[in-house]
């Protein structure tokens, strides 16, 4: 009897201990779960910061590997004819190859030719084609879908297939050999008055009733509120146009024969056939044409962009 009582005297104690050693191992449980999370989150932050860092050095390489032939068009054009392929970097750096093309080659007017014709065509064709852009997205007239499903057709279609009609149309009109017969034809790009147009399709309505209720017709509407929001976007098509008209080739070698109407590509090309054993000299030509599209499109970047951020807002 007195040991059972002795037993039950000490079975509260017992009952504490274990009540208090449940108590740790909760403790202890629940440390465990605050701890899970902050390391599951310190891990991902790792594996982001990981990911992160091999995307950079990935656009670092690609953008090494597109810029490297640059860089070594550039060194090439400085480099003596002895030295021109070797790998390593040259014995000196020599002006000779640039100052011969720009002296003993019609090169400058070339370049001239080819800055006349690309500025003149950008100049037009954006003025053009925002208007018919404009037209197409916002007056109701009978077949305008009919229209823009012309135009966008002519996107399938490339200057080899309609070269021999638009020569002949051309010739027809007296304008071989001339400014004209370079430039005009060179106006219409589909591509541009496909993007206006849905760029001013995104344009809110609410601007144009404003103005409608000033007492503004379709045309200073069309100058006062639609071309100043597109100025991101016939920004980026500047740059796109440019570009485009001073690498033509096929259309300027096929209507102007004249040496003195030969645009820089077309030059280029002669000077590959007329200077086949020193290709010093053309890769300094090269080096020359290459230099007005890289400082266009560095200045034009930002109108890149904007057009791209612009683009993607509803």
């Amino acid at each position: 009897m007195r040991e059972n009582r002795t037993a039950g005297a000490e079975n509260p104690v017992t009952g504490t201990e274990t009540r208090m050693a449940d108590t740790e191992n909760r403790t202890t449980d629940t440390g465990n779960q605050a701890i899970g999370p902050a390391r599951r989150r310190r891990n991902a932050g790792s594996a982001r910061k990981n990911g992160v860092t091999g995307r950079a050095v990935a656009a670092y390489v690609i953008a090494f590997a597109t810029v490297a032939p640059l860089l070594w068009l550039l060194l090439a054009a400085f480099r003596p004819e002895s030295e021109l392929y070797s790998a390593g970097w040259p014995s000196e750096l020599t002006l000779d190859n640039v100052a011969y093309v720009l002296t003993e080659v019609p090169f400058l007017r070339y370049l001239a030719n080819s800055a006349f014709v690309s500025v003149t065509v950008t100049a037009i064709a954006l003025f053009l084609h925002s208007m018919a852009a404009y037209a197409l997205a916002r007056l109701a007239f009978r077949g305008r879908g009919v229209a823009f499903a012309s135009v966008v057709a002519t996107l399938l279609i490339s200057l080899p297939v309609i070269l021999v009609p638009l020569f002949i149309v051309v010739r027809g009109l007296g304008m071989v050999d001339s400014y004209a017969g370079l430039i005009v034809p060179g106006l219409f790009n589909a591509f541009g008055i496909f993007l206006l147009r849905q760029f001013y399709l995104g344009v809110p309505r609410e601007l144009e009733e404003a103005a409608h209720l000033d007492g503004c017709g379709h045309w200073r509407i069309y100058w006062h509120v639609i071309l100043p929001l597109s100025r991101p976007m016939l920004a980026a098509l500047a740059v796109l146009f440019f570009l485009a008209n001073w690498n033509s080739f096929l259309w300027p070698l096929a209507v102007a024969q004249d040496e003195s109407l030969r645009v820089v590509q077309v030059g280029i090309a002669s000077l590959q056939g007329q200077y086949a054993s020193k290709q010093h000299y053309v890769i300094a030509a090269a080096m020359l044409a290459a230099l007005p599209t890289v400082l266009v499109f560095l200045v034009g970047q930002r109108w890149l962009v904007a057009s791209l951020k612009t683009t993607g807002l509803k």
